[in-house]
C-alpha cells in the first residue's frame, strides 16, 4: 500500500484536513453536465483559507488517478440520472457511491470513466478510505455555456452539502 496522509491529520475544529481531494467533473459547454464544474468552481471560492486540493476533472478519468494515490478523503462532484425533479441534490458515500455508479443503468456521463477509475485506485491499493460522490439531477445536456435555471438554482444546496460532508470528514 503507498503511504498517505490521513483525512484526520492536521485538522482543527472548523478546517478542511489537507488531504481531502475534491474532483469536479464535467463539460462546461454542455449545459447542466457542467454543473459539477460550478459547484467546484464555488467550492473553490468559499474554501479558499482550507487547504483541500481541487482538481477541475472536466470529462478526464484515468489521468487523475495521481491525485488519488495522495489522499484518503476524496469527494467527486458531478450531474447524474437520479429520476428526480432538476436540480435536486444526492450525496452517496462509501460503499452507498460504488452500487450508485456501478448500478445497471447508466448514472452520468462520464459514470464509466468514474468507475474505472476507482477500480484503477483499488488496483492500486490506494482507493480513499473515504469517498463521495455528490450529484445533481441535471434538466438539459445540450450545446449551452449556462446552466438549466433549476439547476442554477440548486448551486448553493449543493455546495452546503458539500461543505458539510467535508466537515464531518475533519471532525471524525
Amino acid at each position: 500500500m503507498r503511504p498517505r496522509a490521513h483525512a484526520g491529520a492536521d485538522s482543527t475544529p472548523g478546517s478542511i484536513a489537507a488531504a481531502v481531494l475534491i474532483i469536479g467533473f464535467g463539460n462546461a459547454l454542455l449545459s447542466d453536465d457542467g454543473a459539477g464544474v460550478r459547484v467546484l468552481q464555488r467550492l473553490r471560492f468559499e474554501l479558499a483559507d482550507s487547504n483541500a486540493n481541487f482538481v477541475d476533472g472536466g470529462t478526464l478519468s484515468f489521468s487523475l488517478l495521481c491525485s488519488i494515490e495522495s489522499t484518503d478523503a476524496m469527494l467527486i462532484i458531478d450531474a447524474a440520472e437520479l429520476k428526480q425533479a432538476p436540480g435536486t441534490v444526492r450525496v452517496y458515500e462509501g460503499i452507498a457511491m460504488d452500487t450508485f455508479l456501478k448500478s445497471t443503468r447508466r448514472r452520468t456521463v462520464h459514470d464509466v470513466g468514474i468507475i474505472d477509475l476507482l477500480d484503477m485506485a483499488r488496483l492500486e491499493d490506494c482507493l480513499p478510505r473515504r469517498r463521495a460522490l455528490l450529484c445533481m439531477q441535471p434538466d438539459r445536456i445540450d450545446w449551452n455555456d449556462s446552466l438549466s435555471d433549476a439547476v442554477e438554482r440548486a448551486l448553493p444546496t449543493a455546495s452546503r452539502q458539500a461543505r458539510e460532508l467535508l466537515q464531518r470528514w475533519s471532525t471524525t
